[in-house]
């Protein structure tokens, strides 16, 4: 639900939309429209796979402050001069917290630095928000389910006790 091809309903049918100008204002606005949190990262080059349907939106260009996705600048309904390996894709902060929350933090061999990279921000080397590397970008993680054994196994991964 919160990450995959970005879409959008019109005139009766589904279209895709194209990754011209698509910036992480405009991802932002899809991920706040499906309740998903903020945007972590924004895939271009049909990342999620070419549709077969029509293209809807191209040249989109928002301020980040819409509530819907064709709230913003674009080219016009169907009017666009892209092709489907242009449909763009965006992953929100919610779909990271999702495949976070299912991902053994502290079990087994595994460890949590080698799943994803891992720093700290707003504080210093030991103190901070935790965020991660995913799909070419840096998040932040979602606290549901976090306790002190994920905070150890991030000080840890860190250098940091």
């Amino acid at each position: 639900r919160c990450a995959g091809r970005v879409e959008v309903f019109h005139s009766g049918k589904w279209g895709t939309v194209c990754d011209d100008y698509f910036n992480l204002r405009s991802a932002n606005v899809v991920c706040r429209q499906l309740n998903c949190g903020q945007a972590v990262s924004i895939l271009g080059l049909s990342y999620f796979g070419p549709s077969g349907k029509d293209i809807q939106l191209d040249d989109v260009r928002c301020r980040g402050s819409e509530s819907h996705l064709w709230d913003c600048r674009h080219a016009g309904w169907g009017r666009h001069n892209c092709g489907h390996n242009e449909d763009v894709g965006v992953i929100c902060s919610d779909q990271l917290c999702q495949h976070l929350g299912h991902t053994p933090l502290t079990r087994g061999t595994a460890s949590f630095s080698t799943a994803l990279p891992t720093r700290l921000a707003g504080g210093d080397q030991c103190a901070g928000r935790v965020e991660l590397y995913f799909n070419g970008s840096w998040g932040t993680v979602c606290d549901d389910s976090w306790d002190l054994e994920d905070a150890q196994v991030v000080c840890r991964s860190l250098g940091c006790g």
